[in-house]
């Protein structure tokens, strides 16, 4: 278990170097193209740090806003406050901010730059359909992303992302309307066979960055669940808050493709393929589709903390949290 946790933590942090290199890699091409040299590269770097550091500092608040979540009353919301003190007593970090987000779907998530400045928000609808070690579990592994900085990830994650769109869309657009031409005649100072190649991967950066996303996304999902199993002792509680999950199909409505990485479960449908207003479509797919998935199937989620922790016969609520 913690290989697989230390190795998860190496390969996230490893597709965070790939977004920066595709950063380096089209800061170059842009200078490249332009006649700029290596400046380029230098400003393409400046616009990533600049993003990022915006992005550091006010992430919390634009997913909230994002989320139209609400800060919890600790006298309305008792059980849910009890529940994530206790657990942030267990790993050690500050209890974060506490909201609701008015919806039936049942989901949470995290966010936040570090455990100092870190909230959780969970769903009315999560709140009406767990019990208290369900509830636990799915805090457990909200608060397990904060604890090991999940969320600090994903931020520059997707940051980097809107940088590698921003950046190859400029590029792309210098390319079509000619603005390099009176410097290297449209690129020519490239090379005809290195032009080509640039603007295969202009084309194609978006989706990769996008992809490498997804996965440490998806990545984080597996150390979060784990983690939460050893917070709470009582791997049960997660997996059939999972199975509930994996039940109820409803769409969270203030959620969005910005977003829906925070979340425990992919919260926006996947496939437009039909159904009850309200449902999300299946989740299963193409590998196309699979490929770009905030999340991994919840099947394997459960099969995973199935097969790698000890089943056991009580509760952890009395020991992790308060009463209430």
């Amino acid at each position: 278990m913690h290989e697989r946790i230390a190795a998860n933590v190496r390969k996230s942090w490893l597709l965070v170097g790939g977004f920066v290199v595709f950063v380096a890699l089209i800061g170059w091409l842009f200078g490249a193209y332009l006649g700029y040299g290596m400046w380029g590269l230098a400003a393409a770097l400046g616009i990533a740090a600049v993003m990022t550091t915006g992005s550091y500092f006010s992430s919390d608040k634009v997913a909230l806003s994002m989320s139209r979540a609400r800060p919890a009353d600790p006298v309305q919301f008792k059980r849910l406050h009890n529940i994530v003190e206790g657990l942030s007593i267990a790993a050690g970090i500050p209890k974060p901010r506490v909201y609701v987000v008015d919806d039936r779907a049942p989901n949470a998530f995290a966010t936040g730059r570090d455990p100092q400045h870190s909230a959780v928000a969970v769903t009315t609808g999560l709140l009406e359909v767990m019990n208290r070690d369900e509830l636990e579990g799915v805090m457990a592994h909200e608060l397990s992303h904060i604890q090991n900085r999940d969320t600090l990830v994903m931020t520059i994650a997707v940051t980097l992302v809107g940088v590698v769109v921003l950046l190859a869309d400029w590029l792309l657009r210098a390319m079509w309307w000619g603005a390099g031409s009176s410097r290297n005649n449209r690129g020519g100072g490239m090379g005809a066979p290195l032009a080509l190649v640039g603007l295969a991967l202009l084309v194609l950066a978006p989706f990769i960055a996008r992809a490498l996303q997804f996965a440490i996304s998806r990545r984080r999902e597996f150390l979060a669940d784990a983690d939460a199993v050893n917070f709470t002792r009582y791997p049960d509680g997660l997996v059939n808050a999972l199975e509930k999950l994996r039940t109820d199909q409803t769409v969270v409505r203030s959620a969005s493709r910005a977003t829906a990485h925070l979340w425990i479960e992919a919260p926006i449908a996947r496939h437009a393929q039909g159904g009850p207003p309200g449902k999300r479509a299946s989740k299963r797919g193409a590998w196309l589709n699979r490929l770009f998935d905030t999340h991994p199937p919840l099947e394997e989620r459960i099969e995973a903390l199935r097969s790698t922790t000890p089943r056991q016969g009580a509760g952890p609520s009395s020991r992790s949290a308060p009463p209430g």
